[in-house]
């Protein structure tokens, strides 16, 4: 593996652990066993390495956000879809456990944030429509934007709200919670197949 991806991969781990305002690029040269000149070689300070993390967080994450026009999933593909993108967020967790301090130091990561919270709320407006079918959704078109920003403040903070509540963060649970966001704006069938998978889901070993 290279030197720059066993530092992100260690700084990765330690940023999840301890969070990111609490380790510093010399911790992570001595945990990987190299001299601080040869990861400043890689990453001038914790800044672009930080965004570096936020670029690698971005790639593994685009396919989920932009999925092809021409794709229609069935209701368990689409909680396939947003299992894995819980995943995601929970191994790049430390992004979120002080978001608004981190994007405050780091304007670069602000705006990258920014513009992937648009994709974010872009793909789950579309999931929304593949939930829906041939039928039209039960609320109206401000009831659902509405619902767009509540299921992607649950995305972006559940996990750390169940590590304030002194609980493993589950990414089962959050799936099961952006479900039960979403089915009472389904049509009726849908909505009932969303709550027997959402309750399914939740108790599958």
């Amino acid at each position: 593996m290279k030197t720059r991806d066993r530092i992100l991969d260690y700084a990765l781990l330690l940023f999840n652990l301890k969070g990111e305002p609490n380790v510093s690029t010399l911790e992570i040269a001595n945990e990987l066993g190299i001299s601080p000149g040869n990861l400043y070689y890689h990453f001038h300070g914790k800044e672009p390495l930080t965004l570096g993390l936020f670029q690698r967080f971005q790639n593994e994450l685009a396919p989920l956000l932009a999925p092809p026009a021409e794709v229609e999933l069935d209701i368990e593909d689409c909680w396939l879809l947003l299992h894995l993108i819980v995943e995601r967020l929970a191994a790049y967790r430390f992004l979120f456990q002080d978001l608004s301090n981190l994007t405050s130091r780091l304007p670069k990561l602000e705006h990258g944030i920014r513009l992937w919270l648009i994709q974010l709320k872009r793909m789950l407006n579309w999931l929304l429509l593949q939930l829906a079918g041939d039928n039209p959704l039960a609320s109206d078109s401000s009831r659902l934007v509405q619902l767009v920003e509540q299921i992607t403040l649950t995305l972006l903070f559940a996990l750390d709200y169940q590590r304030i509540m002194g609980r493993e963060g589950e990414s089962r649970l959050v799936v099961y919670q952006v479900m039960m966001l979403l089915a009472p704006h389904l049509p009726e069938d849908s909505r009932q197949a969303a709550e027997h998978l959402a309750k399914r889901y939740l108790h599958d070993e």
